[in-house]
C-alpha cells in the first residue's frame, strides 16, 4: 500500500508540469519553472521508459525552445488543418465539449477556495489543463493539513480524470504533429498508472462513444462486418503501440 502523504509533494509536481504541457493561457509565465521540474522528475522517474521520454522532454526544449512547444500544442490542439486532439472530459463522455463533466468540475470548485482565473484560462473547467491545475491545487491544500479536499480530490480523479485519460493519451500519441507530445504522453500515461494505485481504482475498459451523427450510408452486411472488423483491429493496434512505448 502507499503511503500518500510521502508521495503528495511528488504529485504536485506531476500535476503542475502537466497542467503547463496541457493548458491554454496567455499568461506571459506560461512554462515558469518547468525547466526545475524536469530536472527533478529525471533524476527520480516514475519508470526507465517515462524517464527517457522526460529526458526527450528537455532535449526538445533545448534545442528548440518553447516556442516551439507552443506552436506544436498549437498543431495538436488547434490547428485545423489536421484533426485536433479533443481535451475535454465532456467530449470523451458524450461527445460534447460542454456537458455533464463540465457541470461535474464545477460543482467539485465550489466546494473549494480555488478559482479558475478567466483572465488567463480561457477553456471550460473541465478541460485536461484546468483539471491537472485543479488537482495540483488540491494536493498543495491537502499538504497544508486541509484533509476536506482529500475526497474530492478522490472524486476528481475517479469520476471525471480515470474514465477518459486513457483515450487522451492515445489521441495525443498518435496525432501526426506530435514530437514532443509524444514523449508528454508518455509520461502522463505512466503517472495515470502511478495515479490508479494511489487512489485503488481499475483502469476502465474501453468503450467506443457515439459523436456525431453522419448521414446513414447503405451497404451491405458483408462490408458492413468488414468495416467493423477493420475498425476493431485499428483501435486494438491503437492501445497496443500506446502500451509498448510506455513499458
Amino acid at each position: 500500500m502507499i503511503n500518500k502523504e510521502s508521495v503528495n509533494k511528488a504529485r504536485s509536481l506531476y500535476y503542475g508540469f502537466l497542467s503547463k504541457m496541457f493548458i491554454f493561457t496567455t499568461s506571459a509565465d506560461r512554462y515558469l519553472g518547468i525547466n526545475e521540474a524536469l530536472e527533478v522528475m529525471i533524476q527520480n522517474p516514475i519508470d526507465e521508459n517515462s524517464g527517457e521520454a522526460l529526458k526527450e522532454i528537455q532535449a526538445f526544449l533545448n534545442t528548440y525552445t518553447q516556442s516551439a512547444l507552443i506552436q506544436e500544442y498549437d498543431d495538436i490542439f488547434h490547428n485545423p488543418a489536421y484533426k485536433v486532439v479533443r481535451n475535454t472530459a465532456s467530449y470523451y463522455d458524450e461527445g460534447v465539449e460542454s456537458g455533464h463533466q463540465r457541470l461535474a468540475v464545477k460543482n467539485f470548485l465550489a466546494k473549494t477556495k480555488i478559482r479558475r482565473d478567466e483572465n488567463n484560462f480561457k477553456e471550460n473547467e473541465d478541460s485536461v489543463g484546468f483539471i491537472f491545475t485543479f488537482m495540483h491545487e488540491l494536493i498543495e491544500l491537502i499538504m497544508q493539513d486541509q484533509k476536506e479536499y482529500e475526497n474530492i480530490q478522490h472524486c476528481l480523479f475517479t469520476e471525471v480524470i480515470n474514465p477518459f485519460v486513457d483515450e487522451f493519451v492515445i489521441n495525443v500519441y498518435e496525432h501526426p504533429m506530435a514530437k514532443a507530445y509524444k514523449s508528454i504522453a508518455i509520461v502522463l500515461n505512466a503517472f495515470i498508472t502511478f495515479e490508479r494505485m494511489y487512489f485503488e481504482v481499475a483502469k476502465p475498459p474501453f468503450k467506443e462513444k457515439v459523436r456525431v451523427q453522419k448521414p446513414v450510408e447503405v451497404i451491405s452486411g458483408a462490408e458492413a462486418k468488414r468495416r467493423a472488423e477493420n475498425k476493431a483491429k485499428k483501435m486494438a493496434g491503437l492501445e497496443a503501440k500506446v502500451e509498448r512505448a510506455v513499458r
